[in-house]
C-alpha cells in the first residue's frame, strides 16, 4: 500500500510537469525566437562556409550554378525556364518552356556570337536593355560564361536617363531588345555613338528579330575555358543594377559575387524551395528582386523559374494558375493592385503555397492572404547595394506587417551589425550627442534610421558602392558613429524594433516631414487611408505652404468605389484619419488622381513630382484638390480662391 501511494505521488507530478514543461518551452521559443535564431545562425555559418569554398575553388561565377544542373544527366531534363501566355501583352505569345540542357545549349550559342561577332572579353561590362523575355536570360548567362559583366538597364528609360545609364556603365557594347527598339531613335543613337569626354563611344546593337536570332541559334555553342571566369573574389563585381532614380538620375550599384549567393544559396533554404517548385515572377528582370532573388533562386535547388512579360492585375492569377506556379514573387504595390482588382475565376484555382517579396503594406497583408488563399508570406527587406537585410516568414499573424524578426540570441550576438539610431528630421541625418558627437541608439519601439556595420579598414568587403559616382558611395558611409574610427552604412530607412524583436518599416529618410512641430510618417498615413474600401492606393507626402513652417500633409489617392469625395467620401476619409492617426498627422489636403498613381518600374510610389507641384491648383492639371479646414466635418474642394487665401494668409490651417 505504501509502494502504491509512492507511485501515485511520483506519477502525478510527472503527468503535470511534462505538459507544463512543453508549454513553457513553447512560450520561451515564441517570446525569444529560439528556433528562428538557430535557423538564422545556421544559415549565416553555412553561407560563410559555402562561399569561402566557392572562392577557394575559383568558382564564384554564377554560371557554374547554372551549368551544374544543365550537365548532370539526372537533372538536365528538368524545366528551367517558362514564359507564360499573357493575353494582355502587346505581343502575346504561346507558353514556352526550356529544360536546363536546352537553355545551356542556347546560352552557349549566344556566348559564341558575343565573342566572335562583338569581341566580348573577360571582365568587360556590356549594357543590356531587355524586357522580360527569354533573351534576357540567354544574354545574361552568356556574358557570365565569358567572364563579362552585364549592366541591366531599366527598359522603361528613354532619352536622357537612358543615355546616362549607358554612359555610366562604361560599356562599349549595348544590346537592345527588338521589342523596345524605339529607345534607339536617331538622336539617341548619334549621342551614344559620339565619343564622351574620355574618348568612349558605344556600339549600340539591336537584336533584330528572326534574322539575328537564326544566325545565333544555327551556329555552334561555345563554352569558354574556366580561366576566362577565374580570378574573381566574392567582393568583385558580378553585375551592375541601377537604382530606381526616384530622387534623380539612376546610380549604377555594383553587385558583388557574394551577394549573388543570397539568391542561389541563402533564400532557397530560407523559403524551403525544392526542385519540384515552380517560382513565378512578373517583376522586371533588370531589378535585383527578379534577377538575384528570382532567376538565381531557381538555381539553388534546380527548379523552374517562370518569367511573365509584365505585371498585370487582370491576368496575373490566370498566368499563375496556368503555369502551375507554387511560389510567387511580389514587390512594392503589386499586392495592393491585385487586392483591389475585380475578382476572377483564377483567384483560388492556383497551387501557390507561398508569396515572397518586399514592400507589402500592413493594410494589404491579410486581405491579400484571404482573397487568394495563400497560407504563407515571406517579407524581405533590403536594397540592391546594401550590406544588410532582414526577413520574416509569416503564417499565424504574429509577424503580419513586419519586415523582419530577430530573436534574443541573434540580437545578443549580432546586434551591433544592424542598429537603429535616433534621427534628426531637421538635417535628415542621424542625431549626434553634442557632448560626444556620437550617435544615440534608439530605444525599443523608438523610431530610428537603420545602420549596417562595416569594417572601416575594408569597406568594399560589404559595400562596393556605385560605378562612376564615388561621392554617392561616400555619402552612404557614416563614420565615428559610436566610437572613433568605426563605420556604418546608412540605409536611409526609418524603422522601429519592438520588444518581441520584430522590425517595422516606418518611412524613407526625406519622406517623413514635420507639421505642427511633430514628425509625420508617410507610411503610417498611407496605411490608414488605404484601409478604406474606396481607396485604391494612397501616396502621402508633405507640401510647402506660403507663410507656414514645416510641410502640410497631402495624400494623392486613386478611388475605386465609384463614390466621389463630394458625395460623402470626404467625410468618411476625414473620420477615418481622425480615428486612426494623431491630430497632426491627419492630411490637410487630398489630391484625387484620375488614373493610377505614378510608380517606378519596381512599383514604388513616385513622390518628387507630387511634392514639387504642391497644392497650387495651377500646377495640378487634371486632378482634383480637397482640403480639411479647421472645424470642417470632411474634406471640401480646394480651388484657386482657397489657394489665394493661403498665399494671402487669410486661410487657417
Amino acid at each position: 500500500m505504501a509502494a502504491a501511494a509512492l507511485r501515485t505521488l511520483t506519477d502525478i507530478p510527472r503527468s503535470i510537469a511534462l505538459p507544463a514543461a512543453t508549454a513553457s518551452l513553447a512560450y520561451l521559443n515564441a517570446k525569444y525566437g529560439l528556433t528562428l535564431d538557430a535557423r538564422t545562425i545556421y544559415l549565416l555559418i553555412s553561407y560563410a562556409r559555402h562561399t569561402a569554398a566557392r572562392e577557394k575553388a575559383d568558382r564564384v561565377n554564377g554560371f557554374y550554378a547554372f551549368e551544374r544542373w544543365a550537365t548532370d544527366p539526372q537533372t538536365r531534363d528538368r524545366i528551367f525556364l517558362t514564359t507564360p501566355h499573357d493575353p494582355a501583352a502587346q505581343h502575346p505569345r504561346p507558353q514556352r518552356e526550356w529544360t536546363y540542357a536546352e537553355a545551356y545549349e542556347i546560352v552557349g550559342k549566344y556566348a559564341r556570337w558575343l565573342r566572335e561577332v562583338h569581341g566580348v572579353q573577360k571582365g568587360e561590362i556590356v549594357a543590356m536593355d531587355f524586357t522580360n523575355r527569354e533573351g534576357f536570360v540567354w544574354v545574361w548567362f552568356a556574358l557570365w560564361s565569358l567572364g563579362a559583366k552585364p549592366a541591366f538597364i531599366n527598359s522603361n528609360l528613354r532619352r536622357n536617363a537612358f543615355v546616362h545609364c549607358v554612359r555610366v556603365s562604361t560599356a562599349r557594347l549595348l544590346l537592345v531588345d527588338p521589342l523596345i527598339r524605339e529607345v534607339l531613335d536617331e538622336e539617341t543613337r548619334v549621342e551614344l555613338c559620339t565619343a564622351d569626354g574620355k574618348g568612349r563611344a558605344v556600339d549600340a546593337f539591336v537584336l533584330e528579330d528572326e534574322d539575328v536570332e537564326r544566325d545565333i541559334l544555327c551556329g555552334p555553342a561555345y563554352r569558354a575555358p574556366d580561366s576566362e571566369r577565374g580570378g574573381d573574389k566574392l567582393k568583385d563585381t558580378a553585375m551592375l543594377i541601377f537604382t530606381s532614380g526616384t530622387t534623380g538620375l539612376p546610380k549604377a550599384a555594383k553587385v558583388h559575387w557574394g551577394k549573388t549567393f543570397a539568391g542561389t544559396y541563402v533564400f532557397p533554404k530560407l523559403l524551403g524551395i525544392t526542385a519540384e517548385d515552380r517560382y513565378f515572377t512578373a517583376m522586371p528582370l533588370y531589378h535585383t528582386s527578379a534577377s538575384l532573388l528570382g532567376v538565381l533562386q531557381a538555381l539553388g535547388p534546380g527548379c523552374t523559374i517562370i518569367v511573365a512579360p509584365k505585371f498585370s492585375p487582370k491576368t496575373y492569377m490566370r498566368m499563375v494558375t496556368e503555369t502551375r506556379a507554387t511560389v510567387m514573387q511580389y514587390i512594392g504595390e503589386a499586392c495592393r493592385y491585385l487586392v483591389v482588382s475585380p475578382k476572377t475565376e483564377w483567384d483560388r484555382t492556383h497551387k501557390l503555397r507561398l508569396a515572397f517579396g518586399n514592400g507589402m503594406r500592413p493594410d494589404v497583408w491579410q486581405p491579400f492572404k484571404d482573397r487568394f488563399n495563400i497560407p504563407d508570406i515571406c517579407e524581405f527587406y533590403g536594397a540592391t547595394e546594401a550590406p544588410g537585410s532582414s526577413w520574416v516568414y509569416e503564417r499565424t499573424g504574429f509577424e503580419r506587417g513586419a519586415i523582419g524578426r530577430t530573436g534574443l540570441l541573434v540580437r545578443s550576438l549580432f546586434g551591433s551589425n544592424n542598429v537603429l539610431v535616433r534621427h534628426d528630421h531637421t538635417t535628415d541625418l542621424p542625431y549626434r550627442d553634442p557632448r560626444t558627437n556620437h550617435c544615440i541608439k534608439s530605444l525599443p519601439n523608438e523610431p530610428g534610421e537603420l545602420l549596417n556595420l562595416l569594417d572601416p579598414a575594408a569597406i568594399s568587403d560589404k559595400f562596393v558602392g556605385y560605378l562612376g559616382n564615388d561621392a554617392a558611395g561616400s555619402s552612404k558611409i557614416l563614420r565615428d558613429v559610436f566610437k572613433k574610427g568605426d563605420a556604418y552604412y546608412r540605409t536611409g530607412d526609418l524603422q522601429r524594433l519592438d520588444a518581441e524583436g520584430r522590425w517595422w518599416f516606418l518611412d524613407r529618410v526625406g519622406d517623413t516631414f514635420r507639421w505642427k512641430g511633430e514628425n509625420v510618417s508617410t507610411a503610417e498615413v498611407s496605411e490608414a487611408l488605404g484601409s478604406h474600401p474606396d481607396v485604391g492606393e494612397a501616396n502621402v507626402y508633405g507640401v510647402v505652404l506660403p507663410h507656414h513652417d514645416g510641410r502640410a500633409g497631402c495624400a494623392a489617392v486613386s478611388l475605386v468605389g465609384g463614390k466621389g469625395v463630394e458625395a460623402g467620401l470626404g467625410v468618411e476619409l476625414a473620420e477615418l484619419a481622425r480615428r486612426r492617426l494623431p491630430k497632426y498627422a491627419v492630411p490637410v489636403f487630398l489630391r484625387v488622381v484620375g488614373t493610377e498613381l505614378e510608380v517606378t518600374g519596381t512599383m514604388k510610389h513616385q513622390k518628387v513630382g507630387l511634392r514639387n507641384a504642391g497644392v497650387d491648383p495651377g500646377k495640378v492639371a487634371g486632378d482634383k484638390l480637397f482640403w480639411l479646414p479647421p472645424g470642417a466635418e470632411g474634406y471640401v474642394e480646394f480651388g484657386v480662391k482657397e489657394w489665394e487665401g493661403t498665399v494671402e494668409r487669410r486661410a487657417k490651417l
